[in-house]
């Protein structure tokens, strides 16, 4: 039996056993990647702070296929509400992936003289989703099983005057997540760093687009193939990979220089 079949026959026996877990599942990427797991039969979990939306979302993926599937209302930036909401996820049973989509993208111009909105943007997208992480890490390792697919940006890899208070942020939240990956790897745990760059999605509706625009469903279908294949850390689009690589490799004097 070949390799891919073996991956096939591993996904289809968790879908029948085991849990996914979304958190910031109304997203318009959690969605896509929610719906490929529906397909294929998962129990899934869903947490929002929108009970409309979060209901609607359920809807669509009992009809795609769900075997089971739960919601728990939320706003993740209550940290009071995290350690109930996580308790309440391990007791459907076995956890086999949790994905970690929550985050806001606010105008830099808007919010970078002034220390509390600053702040805020760093909740929102670094330190709401490292509390999760530090708080659901113990539960998966009791399990010796699970993977943590985190969510990134492509904006985190290096700190540019049009968007530094969000990328630093990202650039936090890879941080913690390359650790964590290497404190959890004997647990049998496995964490998954995804880097988006553009996506047209509703947060980013009012940016002008180009060809470096992806859409939610592919970024959604690279993630889901990421999780299937353990990958360390993706790009998502494949070409932001070469992109941030170049970036990150022009020197200092020439970068602060520059308009990007």
């Amino acid at each position: 039996m070949n390799t891919t079949m073996n991956t096939t026959m591993n996904i289809e026996n968790n879908s029948t056993q085991a849990w996914v877990v979304i958190f910031g599942a109304t997203s318009a990427i959690a969605y896509e990647v929610a719906k490929i797991h529906a397909e294929r039969g998962y129990r899934i979990a869903l947490i929002g702070r929108s009970p409309e939306k979060i209901e609607v979302l359920a809807q669509d993926l009992r009809i795609r296929g769900s075997k089971d599937l739960k919601t728990f209302i939320c706003d993740l930036n209550d940290n009071s509400a995290h350690q109930h909401v996580i308790n309440s996820i391990f007791e459907l049973g076995i956890i086999d992936r949790v994905l970690f989509a929550h985050g806001t993208l606010p105008n830099q111009k808007d919010i970078e003289d002034s220390v509390e909105a600053t702040m805020q943007c760093i909740q929102d997208n670094a330190l709401s989703t490292i509390r999760l992480l530090t708080l659901i890490a113990p539960k998966m390792v009791v399990q010796k099983r699970g993977l943590l697919a985190v969510i990134s940006s492509v904006a985190g890899d290096r700190g540019r005057k049009s968007n530094y208070i969000y990328g630093a942020s990202k650039g936090f939240l890879t941080r913690f997540c390359e650790g964590l990956r290497n404190r959890l790897l004997n647990d049998g745990v496995h964490v998954l760093t995804i880097k988006p760059g553009f996506v047209d999605t509703p947060m980013t509706a009012e940016f002008p687009k180009s060809g470096l625009w992806a859409t939610p469903q592919k970024v959604g279908a690279d993630i889901t193939k990421a999780m299937d294949k353990k990958r360390n850390t993706i790009y998502t689009p494949w070409f932001w990979q070469f992109i941030m690589l170049i970036i990150q490799h022009i020197p200092e004097a020439i970068f602060k220089k520059l308009s990007l």
